[in-house]
């Protein structure tokens, strides 16, 4: 999003309606920046599930290889990725497909093209941001 009141909107209402999320790219490693965002997120009494193929469990929440695998589980309202941004594109076509209502791309990661997919289909989207710092610094 190019205009900073309506990403600012955004990222308010994505705070203000949501606290279940799936962390794509979620690290069982405590040291890497996506366990500590998670961590924190749980903390403040999200539901934090880990979309991970290759773990079974982190946080004390059982991983899922796949967001389509964890949305037959779980109703994932938004989805919080921790991939590269050429990554994107089929995250968010899964993110369309099980019905999430917002895609939030952390710091350093931006698609045009899958974020313009993703608003078109009606999510709410967030690019080149840390949910956890908007999260401490938000307030409704």
């Amino acid at each position: 999003m190019t205009d900073p009141k309506s990403e600012t909107q955004t990222v308010a209402h994505i705070l203000a309606h949501y606290r279940t999320v799936a962390v794509v790219g979620l690290s069982p490693k405590p040291h890497r920046d996506s366990y500590g965002v998670a961590a924190y997120l749980q903390s403040r009494g999200w539901r934090v599930i880990p979309i991970n193929p290759n773990a079974s469990e982190i946080l004390g929440e059982k991983c899922h290889a796949t967001l389509s695998e964890a949305a037959r589980h779980e109703a994932i309202e938004l989805v919080d990725v921790f991939r590269n941004s050429d990554d994107v594109p089929p995250v968010v076509d899964e993110a369309i497909a099980i019905g999430a209502k917002a895609v939030w791309l952390q710091l350093g990661i931006s698609n045009a093209q899958a974020a313009t997919k993703a608003m078109q289909a009606g999510l709410y989207v967030v690019q080149n941001r840390c949910i956890k710092i908007d999260l401490r610094e938000w307030t409704p």
